[in-house]
């Protein structure tokens, strides 16, 4: 018989670089159709370091109201193993104790009009594990409980702890892939290889393009991309990636544009770079705002303008990926720390010596 503590630890957002490591909090009790779980890893993504840092977008600003419900437990890149139940989760869920599971970044209403109509990814409501008090506590923390609406997928054994790390992110890398509608012929440049980048770099490849192009500023991510099966690598800081990617085309430029970056720079260098009635895929969340000159989009060049949010329907796809071999864990996971060192995790994440970084209760 599974003998679970009664008090764990949980780090706490409690505002904007106010976060804290609780050390006796209760053991969340799981209410009807509700699971808990033991949480085995929880990665710390680009939208944790901003929201820590105060990001507007997070927390509001004079046009926004705020988006996080403090005091909220952060973290959406969880996995973890069943280990209780309120009445009739198992059978609403089809798991049972023991295993391993990953539940989708956002909790539906179930009740709005995207829920409605199958988009579920663009619920209205919008709550999403980690920054939501009581509807949507993330997983940085010893055991966590999935909601009555969560989706949730189980993992099987064959997956190793860095690759179900990975299937949060890696499922958001194929779902703005698949919104670049890539073709046979295409020239793509994607924009940006940190963690999602890679998993982006290994989903392009499987739709085989003419040409992969990864742009990046960081040695060890271009390496990493090309290892992955980018054609060309290109470090905008130290050649001019707009003019070589138009001399590849004959001028006309790049296909497809993909955007993963999370620097405002990168979005105007895309739609020079880009040609006409191309696609242009958004992906990234930014920490301040970006200016561009929309008569690009429009009057110069008619370009498809299109954004990628989560990642709906693509969970299943990652961990069949993993388990065909077809995608792959290697060299991205690159630290790990305890919940205990959270603050250093935070802090080495938002840093260029590190791709992903895990939280490990």
């Amino acid at each position: 018989m599974n003998i679970l503590p009664q008090r764990i630890k949980q780090l706490v957002n409690y505002g904007p670089r106010d976060y804290r490591l609780v050390s006796d909090a209760p053991l969340p009790t799981p209410k009807a159709r509700e699971l808990l779980i033991k949480i085995s890893a929880c990665g710390v993504c680009a939208s944790d370091v901003h929201c820590h840092g105060g990001a507007p977008m997070f927390w509001g600003s004079a046009t926004a109201p705020s988006w996080v419900k403090p005091p909220v437990v952060p973290g959406h890149e969880f996995f973890g193993e069943v280990v209780g139940y309120g009445e009739g989760a198992l059978e609403h869920f089809s798991v049972k104790m023991g295993d391993r599971v990953i539940a989708e970044q956002i909790v539906p209403c179930e009740q709005c009009r995207f829920c409605k109509n199958g988009q579920y990814w663009m619920c209205e409501k919008h709550d999403i594990y980690g920054f939501q008090n009581e509807d949507a506590n993330g997983g940085m923390c010893e055991y966590m409980l999935f909601k009555p609406t969560s989706r949730v997928h189980k993992i099987p054994d064959s997956l190793t702890r860095n690759e179900c790390a990975l299937i949060e992110p890696f499922a958001c890398s194929i779902h703005a892939v698949n919104r670049g509608d890539i073709q046979f012929n295409d020239v793509v440049v994607l924009s940006g290889a940190g963690p999602l980048g890679l998993g982006m770099v290994q989903a392009i490849r499987l739709k085989t393009p003419k040409l992969l192009i990864v742009l990046d500023t960081i040695p060890e991510r271009l390496r990493l991309a090309k290892g992955f099966g980018a054609d060309l690598v290109m470090n905008p800081l130290e050649e001019d990636v707009v003019a070589k990617v138009k001399a590849l085309t004959d001028g006309y430029g790049c296909d497809v544009y993909i955007e993963a970056t999370g620097n405002p720079a990168s979005v105007p260098q895309g739609l020079q770079m880009i040609r006409k009635m191309g696609r242009f895929v958004e992906f990234s969340m930014f920490s301040k705002e970006t200016t561009v000159d929309w008569s690009i989009i429009g009057d110069r060049k008619e370009l498809d303008i299109r954004g990628a949010h989560l990642g709906p329907h693509c969970y299943e796809t990652v961990i069949n990926f993993f388990e065909r071999k077809l995608f792959s864990a290697e060299g991205v996971v690159t630290h790990t720390y305890s919940l205990d060192e959270w603050e250093a995790a935070f802090e080495n994440a938002h840093s260029a010596e590190s791709v992903k970084v895990l939280l490990v209760p």
